[in-house]
């Protein structure tokens, strides 16, 4: 990925993804790079952050997207992920 807005490196949480931008009358695909950090020093919060391949998008400019999430809504998001990982684990078995 070229010009990234994002850092990535062997610390990133997931890199070279499946992404997706949906607009209005647009769908555009490209590599995505998701990572989760909390500040070093006295974290009051989980930053989830999403990047998509700038080089392979017409009609997005470059950008990354990034939540803010308490501890409580971190453990949800994880929860939720956990369920629907296991759903699709079922389906594929």
């Amino acid at each position: 990925m070229a010009d990234r807005i994002m850092k990535v490196n062997a610390y990133t949480t997931l890199d070279l993804l499946e992404g997706e931008a949906e607009g209005h009358g647009f769908t555009e695909e490209a590599y995505a790079v998701v990572n989760v950090t909390s500040p070093r020093q006295d974290p009051d919060h989980v930053s989830l952050r999403l990047e998509l391949d700038n080089t392979e998008l017409e009609r997005l400019d470059p950008h990354a997207d990034r939540v803010r999430l308490s501890p409580a809504e971190a453990r949800e998001l994880a929860a939720d992920l956990e369920k629907h990982a296991g759903k699709v684990e079922a389906a594929e078995d």
